[in-house]
Parts: C-alpha cells; sequence; structure tokens
C-alpha cells in the first residue's frame, strides 16, 4: 500500500510496543519510512531483530527492545536507559495486547489478569514514563490502539472489552491534561476494527478474510494522527472495514 499521507519525522524517535509484527510492525514500518528512529519493543526478541534487520537493509533506522509491558519496572528501565543515553521518546504508540476467547464461566484468574495487564496497565505504564517526559520537553505524542471492543463488546471477549474500555477512557483523560498541560503533546486514541493479522487469523483460521482490512490501512491512519498541524488535536479515530460487524 502506498499511502496518501505523507509525515516527516527525521530527527524523531518512536517507541512501537508488539512491534515485531502484525499492526505493530506495519505501524513500525511506516514510521521508520517516514524517517523516525524507531524502538521496536516486543517480548519475541527474535521476530524484533528480525524486523529490524529488514528495515535496516532499506536504509532506515531501528533497534529492537526488550520488553514486556506487563512490568513497570521494566518499563521504567526503559526509560531510564533512554534518559542515560541523552534519548527521548517523540513518538509513543501503545499496541501490545493478547486476548483469550473464553467465556467468563472458563477464565482463569492468570488468563484474565495477564489480558488485563497487557491492554490496560502496560500501555498505562508506558503513558506514565513517556508523558511526564514530554511536557518537559513541550511536546511529543502518544497514539493508544483501541478495539470497537471499546463500544461494543461480543461474548467470549470479557477481559479484552474490559482493558480496551478502560484504555479508550484513560487515553481520553490523558488528552485532557495534555491540553491543561502541554498543548505540544497530541494524545490519540484509534478504534481498529478486523485485521488480517495473526491476532485473528491465529485464534479464527476460518474467519472470513473479507471483513478484515489490512494493517497497513490501520498504520496509514496512525500517520494521519501524527500529520495534523500543532493548531488542531485529534482525540479518536475509528478505522473499520467497511463490512465490519462489530461497528456500531
Amino acid at each position: 500500500m502506498n499511502s496518501g499521507v505523507q509525515v516527516e519525522l527525521d530527527g524523531k524517535q518512536a517507541l512501537v510496543t508488539g512491534g515485531a509484527r502484525g499492526l505493530g510492525a506495519a505501524i513500525a514500518r511506516r514510521l521508520a519510512r517516514a524517517g523516525a528512529s524507531v524502538l521496536v519493543a516486543d517480548v519475541r526478541q527474535d521476530l524484533a531483530k528480525e524486523m529490524c534487520e529488514a528495515l535496516l537493509a532499506e536504509g532506515c533506522r531501528a533497534r529492537p527492545v526488550s520488553l514486556d509491558v506487563r512490568d513497570p519496572e521494566a518499563v521504567a528501565d526503559v526509560f531510564r536507559d533512554l534518559d542515560e543515553d541523552g534519548e527521548a521518546v517523540d513518538i509513543l504508540v501503545n499496541n501490545a495486547a493478547v486476548d483469550v476467547t473464553k467465556s467468563v464461566a472458563e477464565l482463569t484468574a492468570e488468563e484474565m489478569t495477564r489480558v488485563i495487564s497487557t491492554n490496560l496497565l502496560g500501555p498505562m505504564y508506558l503513558c506514565r514514563e513517556s508523558y511526564g517526559r514530554m511536557v518537559a520537553r513541550g511536546g511529543g505524542h502518544i497514539v493508544n490502539i483501541l478495539s470497537t471492543a471499546a463500544i461494543r463488546t461480543w461474548t467470549e471477549a470479557g477481559p479484552y472489552a474490559a482493558g480496551k474500555t478502560g484504555l479508550r477512557t484513560f487515553t481520553h483523560t490523558l488528552f485532557k491534561e495534555a491540553q491543561r498541560d502541554c498543548p505540544g503533546i497530541g494524545v490519540t486514541g484509534i478504534v481498529a476494527g478486523g485485521m488480517e493479522t495473526a491476532f485473528i487469523l491465529d485464534r479464527f483460521p476460518d474467519a472470513d478474510v473479507s471483513l478484515l482490512q489490512s494493517p497497513e490501512i490501520v498504520a496509514d491512519t496512525v500517520m494521519y494522527a501524527l500529520s495534523v498541524p500543532a493548531g488542531s488535536a485529534v482525540a479518536e479515530l475509528v478505522v473499520v472495514p467497511r463490512r465490519e460487524p462489530s461497528w456500531p
């Protein structure tokens, strides 16, 4: 896909969680090709290294970062290391997410905790570390990847919907705080409908791909959020397939 959205990101550094494959990889590629230096943060370091090697071969700037977003100390360590190296995160994309497709009665406590910790607490930890630093620098942009499950849920999606709904309200709160604290900071939530990625196809191999959209479309929506002039702000964007069954 050749995007119509053109953003110049030379001199900027972006951190993308869950950046090794699927939507995260699509976003990381778009950011890197726009000139940003990209930190590909993922628990799957083999895939993150492959991703970065491919980007480096294109002449882009990227490096892998081992990160489990559920661990607040690990998140803090990443930012402390960047501080020590005189580096900053100008663009944060909270994309990492997991799901367990079971009814509420069948879910274990560990499964509930894993989904909420990854999908809600993880992004909150990353926002906590990045937001104050952005305020101090006078600018930056945080993009939180949401889901139609934050608007309208379905069966076997309890923790996932709860996490994405919580992240949506957290994003709107952070947006209001940025309006108050620093007009140079953008905060955007992107409500993404079903995508043709492993996140869906690994769990639902018989899924009708005609009802799904390319992750490149959602990555382009991220770029649009970053392209808006400083005098305006995009609090939320919705991008779904034309035949999205869970919207509205």
